[in-house]
């Protein structure tokens, strides 16, 4: 009888961390290169339900699979292209990349709008995904889409979160004045607008695999597991613009998780009713049944 109180409590737990996941989307609708993030719920294995005593003579003795609930297995973030939108700062700069990838049967692999395709075989490919490269608080490299940029007072050139800029050498990008005096190439090439020579060139890290990076806070995302990102140094090759003046803005959908908050809701309510019916069945037990 109990089994089915675990269920409701395992359903309440899930729809509580959907409903958190959702709320962390709707309080960064603003945050300039975030990425929504989608809880994902899996099903506890399935029961085979059979006869252990009476109906001797019966040859199928199987009742049924009996579901034992779900659980919230992980939050995936969704690593698409954000819009992008014009600022006009100097300071600012956006990531704009659509590489493809070459599909073995010819031609390239179409995506869907979560950035990801499905073969015949099963398999799925995921887009790959340029990111900036910033050092972490730690000293190692992280990866950001957040292009909201500024020179601190000793001329280095860092983050919303005063994390470092790193440039194409792996070394903080250091400037002198303002970025007013600088241009921004679609390649991430800085150039003094007054001498026409080129002052560094802003780090870019591309993930074969955006997926195997890890939420790391700040808007900064790091490879957890070596190798799980296929991380790889940007190319000319790739098609990356770097847009000076420009930002990238959230990709939360915003109707779409007022939507997904009021079902988590609902789905909570129910489940809470199920739990309160069983607390119910049992005071009867207890109290009434249990006095005969």
């Amino acid at each position: 009888m109990l089994r089915g109180l675990y269920t409701a409590t395992a359903g309440m737990m899930t729809q509580q961390r959907r409903h958190d996941t959702v709320t962390q989307n709707i309080a960064n609708l603003n945050t300039t290169g975030y990425k929504q993030v989608e809880s994902t719920a899996r099903s506890f294995p399935e029961v085979m339900v059979a006869l252990q005593n009476g109906d001797e003579g019966r040859d199928n003795r199987q009742v049924g699979k009996l579901n034992t609930g779900v659980f919230a297995e992980e939050s995936i973030s969704m690593m698409v292209q954000g819009d992008v939108t014009e600022t006009l700062s100097s300071d600012d700069l956006a990531l704009v990349s659509d590489m493809q990838v070459v599909n073995p049967q010819g031609g390239n692999v179409v995506f869907d709008a979560s950035g990801k395709a499905i073969q015949a075989n099963g398999d799925i490919i995921y887009k790959p995904q340029a990111f900036f490269n910033v050092e972490n608080p730690q000293g190692g490299v992280s990866y950001t889409r957040d292009g909201d940029l500024h020179l601190s007072s000793d001329g280095r050139l860092v983050t919303s979160m005063n994390r470092n800029v790193l440039g194409q050498d792996g070394q903080p990008i250091v400037l002198t004045g303002s970025m007013d005096d600088y241009w921004v190439r679609e390649n991430g090439t800085i150039f003094n607008k007054a001498t026409g020579a080129a002052s560094g060139r802003v780090g870019i890290t591309v993930a074969e695999q955006a997926n195997g990076l890890t939420r790391d806070g700040e808007g900064l995302f790091t490879e957890k597991t070596q190798g799980a990102a296929s991380l790889r140094a940007a190319t000319d090759a790739d098609q990356i613009d770097v847009k000076q003046g420009h930002l990238e803005r959230s990709t939360v959908d915003a109707a779409q998780s007022m939507v997904d908050m009021t079902a988590a809701l609902r789905a909570y309510e129910a489940n809470q009713k199920v739990v309160q019916f069983y607390d119910k069945s049992l005071e009867k037990a207890v109290n009434e049944v249990g006095r005969v």
